[in-house]
């Protein structure tokens, strides 16, 4: 049984049966194989940079100059994995730091125009990604389906 029929049956069962478990049929372990699909989908596209730092690129040139610590927010991704995100990626010149001219102790975070053309450049290769992770489902599937998600997130 395929793991969409194991949700189909999970999501059609009008009282599941409390005495068993199947672990295929866990919202965590579908989203974790479901997750693990869109990483490998994302791999085959953007092979140089990961998710969480291709993340902070978006979000940079989506809003500009931030807070390392408001970006992490804003990804998703608490202060030491953002840190060493940004670390990874100024390392590579695509991002640069700087101090708030007022708070000394808030370090800015900003994409450099080599990080500017790198984000250019991959946006139209997420945008592939976003569509082959959602392949398998009908444009009205996955609009519900990014939706509930949503509500859980």
């Amino acid at each position: 049984m395929s793991g969409e029929d194991n949700l189909l049956r999970l999501v059609e069962a009008e009282e599941p049966d409390e005495n068993n478990y199947h672990l295929q049929d866990q919202v965590g372990f579908i989203l974790r194989k479901a997750h693990q699909r869109h990483v490998a989908i994302f791999a085959a596209h953007i092979a140089d940079l990961t998710p969480p730092q291709f993340a902070a690129l978006a979000k940079l040139y989506d809003i500009g100059e931030t807070s390392q610590n408001q970006l992490g927010t804003l990804i998703a991704m608490d202060a030491a994995t953002v840190k060493g995100v940004i670390d990874r990626l100024k390392a590579r010149g695509l991002v640069e730091l700087s101090k708030h001219e007022v708070d000394k102790r808030r370090l800015l975070v900003n994409l450099t125009p080599e990080g500017r053309e790198a984000i250019e450049r991959l946006i139209p290769l997420a945008r592939t990604i976003t569509e082959e992770t959602l392949a398998p489902l009908t444009a009205k599937e996955a609009a519900t389906f990014l939706r509930l998600l949503a509500k859980l997130a």
